[in-house]
């Protein structure tokens, strides 16, 4: 009688954000999966070794580039490490405009996340949906910083600069008529906060679209119910957190626990899942998205009535304006020696860590006095999941491989840091 051996397949990369950096070697009976082995190193990005040659602002901007889905929050974690270490005390309009772009950024993510995941399992429309809501997030992102993804705006001791009084307006041109010209430009007559405000009221009835297209969907179900499963107990001793812990049923979230800036002033609640499948991890996501928005409409009514300053007058750490730069000459040495050598940091340690949309990101600084730090460690969340990729493959089916790094949201940038 033959003799039936297990096979390896090389298998992926198959997420949009895992593009030739993840290499998975399966070994299957059949096309079940009897081990799932993933292969990183293939990106690495050394930040955490550049950051020791670079003034703490000037390794700033390569937070954005970590996990590139959710810009905004890893600033928000460097900023808060900084902040611990310098002893700053941070404007509360700052605080407010900062939760309030770190839950943009999480829908942002959450966004990405259920079109990538749904284009995974053979969904096409929910993707094209999804980029129709990012379109609006991201004009908040470049009305704001400038920029569209890696926007740079968080800083120590508080924010880049207030919110714009106005709103960027599509014009007319060879391909646009007047007519779409003037309906792409409805809500945009007013300053961003207008803007972030229509946009709050519209949301809801964008998510209903995503529950009418998968919530239900017999197809969709098929491919996550029960796949992946991941019990409370488990979850916790693989170090998981974020969705992948709350889809196990567990109530974690920093912003609840260890509330940072003013989220201890914001209505919120907590979504968890009751099974820990791939549908779980995917309703508390999309509960998420809900509980976010509740948050930014809650931040905009207290922004729009409570004008004041957005960074910290400590002129040793924050620059600054432009006004006082050009007209006296304490502000201009002190807006030189910012840019051109930074600011020292006392010696010591600091970790902290913030709700990124994936789970507990933290940030680890030592240092030793210097303007740079002496050693820079970041816990990324999506790192510590996908070493539960075999656990949570094994016994299931090859096209269930899919589905499960879907549910995972990795973005390489911050597993292979």
């Amino acid at each position: 009688m033959a003799e039936i051996h297990n096979y390896t397949l090389n298998f992926g990369p198959q997420h949009p954000a895992a593009h030739g950096v993840l290499r998975l070697v399966l070994e299957l009976d059949g096309e079940v999966i009897q081990r799932a082995d993933p292969h990183i190193g293939l990106l690495h990005r050394a930040t955490e070794k550049l950051a020791e040659s670079k003034t703490y602002m000037q390794s700033l901007p390569y937070m954005d580039r970590l996990d590139y889905m959710s810009m905004m929050c890893n600033e928000h974690a460097y900023c808060l490490a900084l902040e611990k270490m310098l002893g700053l005390e941070v404007p509360e309009r700052a605080q407010y405009i900062r939760v309030m772009f770190s839950e943009i950024t999480r829908m942002l993510n959450h966004l990405l996340w259920v079109g990538a995941s749904a284009i995974d399992c053979g969904a096409m429309t929910v993707m094209l949906f999804a980029f129709r809501e990012r379109e609006d997030l991201m004009d908040m992102y470049e009305a704001v910083s400038g920029a569209r993804m890696h926007a740079a705006y968080f800083r120590p001791g508080g924010v880049y600069r207030d919110l714009p009084d106005t709103m960027p307006r599509h014009e007319s041109s060879k391909v646009r008529s007047a007519k779409s010209t003037e309906a792409l430009n409805r809500n945009r007559g007013g300053s961003l906060l207008d803007f972030i405000d229509d946009f709050t009221q519209r949301f809801p009835t964008f998510l209903g679209e995503y529950h009418t297209l998968l919530t239900d969907n017999r197809i969709w179900k098929q491919r996550t119910v029960d796949i992946g499963v991941v019990t409370a107990e488990r979850a916790l001793n693989l170090g998981f957190t974020g969705p992948m812990l709350r889809g196990s049923g567990v109530a974690w979230d920093l912003r609840k626990k260890q509330p940072y800036d003013v989220y201890d002033k914001l209505d919120f609640d907590i979504p968890v899942g009751v099974t820990g499948d791939t549908y779980d991890r995917y309703l508390v996501r999309m509960e998420e998205m809900k509980q976010s928005n509740r948050i930014i409409k809650q931040c905009v009514d207290w922004l729009k009535v409570n004008p004041g300053p957005v960074i910290s007058d400590n002129r040793k750490v924050a620059p600054p304006d432009r006004e006082s730069m050009k007209s006296k000459m304490e502000d201009l040495i002190h807006h030189f020696k910012l840019f051109s050598e930074g600011f020292c940091v006392p010696k010591g340690e600091a970790y902290a860590a913030i709700e990124h949309p994936k789970g507990e990101f933290g940030i680890y600084f030592i240092s030793d006095g210097a303007n740079k730090p002496y050693r820079l460690k970041i816990r990324p969340p999506a790192f510590v999941h996908l070493a539960a990729l075999d656990e949570m493959g094994k016994g299931h089916m090859i096209a269930d491989a899919v589905a499960i790094i879907g549910t995972m949201d990795i973005v390489f940038g911050e597993v292979d840091r």
